[in-house]
């Protein structure tokens, strides 16, 4: 009997340290997040803004979309790249474990 609750004890520790790396992973992703849209805006403020005012003007906000419009589809090309070959490798190593 003591073998049942050692291993439901071990699979519901198992559960939680899941629960709580899922949780960081959600957190740094937060973080990346925030970070790149920080750095985006500071590279095209500094690339297009170049007469700070009260407002902007119509091609400063024209050059701030294009700029950002890029940034962000090259983040998602990386990341999908990225994220594919993870995959791959990850396959890989299971089929080299097999």
């Amino acid at each position: 009997m003591s073998d049942f609750f050692k291993s439901s004890s071990s699979s519901n520790m198992t559960a939680k340290k899941e629960a709580v790396m899922n949780g960081v992973r959600s957190e740094i992703a937060l973080a990346s997040a925030q970070e790149l849209i920080n750095k985006t805006n500071e590279k095209c403020f500094a690339k297009c803004v170049t007469k700070p005012g009260t407002s902007l003007s119509s091609s400063e906000e024209t050059c701030l979309s294009r700029c950002l419009e890029r940034y962000l589809e090259t983040f998602n090309m990386i990341s999908k790249t990225y994220s594919a070959r993870l995959s791959r490798e990850r396959e890989q190593r299971q089929l080299n474990q097999i």
